[in-house]
């Protein structure tokens, strides 16, 4: 996961690459069809053979036409897709159930709590970095001070880890939005250059001039919404799964340090009414330590 500094590093450059891109854009071109159009007549043979080359010189395949019209803009998006999926494919690896509840370290833990192990139940989920380990990781060390201040310890860091997730899917919606925000550059940019051609025609409009500009801005608009859409519909996914298992966590870990208290208070004399707090000082000098 990038910092916060990188993250500002990335889009600084970003809007200096989409600046020049749109800076290059509106910079002045030779008028190669205005050369041609003043070029001397030559006999009949030269003009059919000139007619010939114009055509051949037209025909370009789709692949070519798409990027010479996506230009720095559409480059500009390029960038932000394969961030965009990175992240999504991120997501899907680091928001699971069984990596954010690892099963075989469950299982650990409920075996250590049957064998009443209790210091060795805290050094496991200490050790590991997952949600579930945290969460119940700080119920444990809150266990001396009693089990409603355990419980309300692990709500805390449930609360954090939560936040955690949302920080990580927020660029999704960054994405979503922005993406039409580009879109619209390069159709307002499109639209521009169209209404030039016209404006600086003193005869007869030149179509294929006029095609060209609408065509680079609906293709723009085309691949700003493209990837905006998956962007904004991948946001509501993660953000209902970082719901759902933040509270599925949440109640998972619950369960398992009210167990660890009701197995810890069973550990000690019932007679002296002090077995919780017994049981539980050697787990906090080691959650000290």
């Amino acid at each position: 996961m990038l910092a916060n500094s990188q993250r500002r590093y990335v889009l600084v450059w970003l809007l200096v690459v989409l600046g020049w891109g749109v800076a290059y854009s509106y910079s002045p071109r030779p008028a190669l069809a205005q050369d041609e159009k003043n070029a001397p007549a030559e006999d009949g043979g030269d003009a059919a053979e000139r007619d010939g080359e114009k055509e051949v010189k037209h025909k370009e395949s789709y692949f070519i036409w798409f990027i010479r019209n996506s230009g720095l803009i559409g480059a500009v998006i390029l960038v932000l897709s394969i961030y965009f999926v990175s992240t999504v494919g991120r997501l899907f690896l680091e928001m699971r159930p069984v990596v954010v509840m690892p099963p075989d370290l469950l299982d650990e833990c409920e075996d250590l709590l049957s064998k009443r192990q209790f210091k060795e139940i805290f050094a496991t989920v200490k050790d590991d970095q997952s949600p579930w380990c945290r969460i119940v990781s700080t119920g444990i060390a809150e266990l001396p001070n009693g089990l409603a201040e355990a419980r309300e310890a692990a709500e805390r860091v449930s609360e954090v880890i939560t936040v955690e997730n949302e920080k990580k899917i927020s660029m999704l919606a960054v994405i979503g939005s922005l993406g039409p925000m580009i879109g619209l550059l390069g159709t307002l940019k499109g639209m521009i250059g169209s209404f030039a051609v016209i404006a600086m025609s003193d005869q007869q409009i030149k179509a294929s001039a006029v095609a060209e500009n609408l065509s680079e801005a609906l293709l723009l608009t085309f691949e700003g919404v493209a990837l905006a859409l998956p962007a904004i519909y991948f946001y509501a996914v993660f953000r209902n799964r970082t719901m759902y298992l933040g509270v599925t966590t949440l109640l998972s870990a619950d369960e398992f340090i009210r167990r660890f208290a009701h197995a810890a208070r069973g550990k000690g004399t019932p007679a002296t009414g002090t077995a919780p707090a017994a049981a539980a000082a050697p787990v906090a000098k080691a959650a000290k330590a």
